[in-house]
């Protein structure tokens, strides 16, 4: 064991054999993958899918870009929303010098607030849309708007993006596709309206990954493909034996008749969606699930399976691993049966 339960333990292979699916269909599709770091936060992790034939990182703080421009990436998009102060500006204009940039932009005062301040940098913005998940995004057809404020105001506009965030619902994922397509056609029609160039299409996520119409998209950024979860096993996207990280946990009671573990929320999280049927899944027990989970405890139903001996150890899938990634200093990476840790390098790095 290489450290004390819980840790959060990858298999390397599973991992690779993800990273390089990911890869072949998106070169299949002739679309670029940009994965997205926030969900593994690993800086070795980032160079396999590099070397395997990405086109750059997604990540979603300027803090994440950091890490992984320091570690060598030479292309990063920070596919969230920026409002910019003159530290945040700086610390753009100090990466463009080192690596490629973009950030996203969906508002007019955005777009204008980030001209006055990085106006004339190689720094560059894509316009975020909503395509349905009714987070963050301006309405399509008002993305031309945008995209017009920020060049005026200096800004090179790299093109459109969104997130479809609604595909992570039962059957929803052919559904968030369409809308994706919709809404990023629109978007790019409304900034070619105003005389200017839309390079990259920008969309995608895991759960829709495949469904993506790749006559529209230039550019798909799934991030929980190299892992897989709880949530992905349930919507059906990624099947038990694609799933690369587990919480490795110990039985530590039987009482009630039941396992508990030691792994809790502050292992696994606490992430549980509207259709997800407990709080995770362990892995070597399909009819499994976690049906409480407190800081340090997660009481497990075993859906009738035997009960594991105390002191067992057991691998269980976190509903989202994103969260889990963060909650964690290390990843134990498995292969050909020795352990060794790779730091979660960007953990931590929220702004």
């Amino acid at each position: 064991m290489p450290a004390p339960t819980p840790y959060l333990q990858v298999d390397l292979a599973r991992m690779r054999r993800n990273v390089r699916d990911a890869a072949e269909r998106a070169g299949v599709a002739m679309v670029a993958l940009r994965p997205h770091a926030k969900t593994h936060k690993s800086v070795e992790i980032a160079r396999l899918q590099l070397s395997s034939g990405a086109a750059g990182l997604t990540v979603a703080t300027i803090g994440e870009a950091e890490v992984f421009v320091r570690h060598g990436c030479t292309d990063v998009f920070i596919a969230y929303p920026l409002w910019l102060d003159d530290r945040a500006a700086g610390r753009l204009r100090d990466l463009s010098n080192r690596a490629a940039v973009a950030f996203g932009v969906d508002s007019v005062a955005a777009a204008a607030n980030a001209g006055r301040l990085l106006g004339g940098t190689d720094v560059e913005v894509l316009v975020e849309v909503d395509s349905g998940q009714h987070r963050t995004g301006c309405p399509p057809d008002d993305a031309g708007q945008v995209a017009a404020v920020a060049a005026r105001a200096g800004m090179r506009v790299r093109g459109v993006f969104t997130f479809p965030g609604h595909a992570y619902s039962p059957g929803g994922a052919a559904t968030a596709a369409e809308d994706e397509r919709r809404a990023l056609a629109a978007a790019r029609d409304a900034v070619q309206a105003h005389g200017l160039d839309v390079r990259v299409v920008s969309g995608g996520s895991t759960p829709s990954l495949w469904d993506t119409d790749t006559r529209t998209v230039t550019e798909v950024r799934p991030g929980v493909y190299v892992f897989g979860d709880a949530q992905q096993w349930e919507l059906g996207t990624m099947a038990p034996e694609d799933i690369s990280l587990t919480a490795v946990a110990t039985v530590v009671s039987h009482a009630g008749g039941r396992a508990v573990l030691d792994a809790g929320s502050k292992v696994l999280g606490a992430d549980r969606a509207p259709y997800a049927t407990g709080f995770g899944r362990l892995l070597d027990h399909p009819d499994a699930r976690i049906a409480a989970l407190s800081e340090h405890h997660a009481v497990v139903d075993l859906g009738g399976a035997p009960l594991p001996r105390l002191g067992e150890t057991v691998r269980v899938v976190p509903n989202h691993v994103c969260a889990a990634v963060n909650l964690a200093d290390s990843l134990w990476v498995e292969e050909h049966g020795s352990l060794r840790a790779w730091p979660a390098s960007a953990r931590g790095r929220n702004g």
